[in-house]
């Protein structure tokens, strides 16, 4: 289970990040719009999966599902 948690921990941050990026390219691209609301939308995004990893390994951790240990490799 805990290999699972792990994936998914790390879909949701390449997620994050890569929601980062594209931010970054449409703030370089809409440089002269001004009724652009693309980085907006993009950065609004990031917020709302940062909140969802929060409260996923919170409730995680919460419900036994992630050990005190953290995600390491148990023996």
């Amino acid at each position: 289970m805990l290999v699972v948690i792990k994936y998914v921990v790390i879909f949701m941050l390449l997620l994050i990040v890569g929601s980062l990026f594209s931010a970054l390219t449409f703030l370089v691209k809409d440089r002269g719009h001004r009724d652009s609301t693309r980085v907006l939308k993009v950065l609004t995004m990031r917020i709302g999966l940062s909140i969802v990893l929060f409260l996923a390994l919170g409730a995680g951790y919460y419900f036994g599902l992630i050990p005190a240990t953290g995600l390491r490799s148990m023996p």
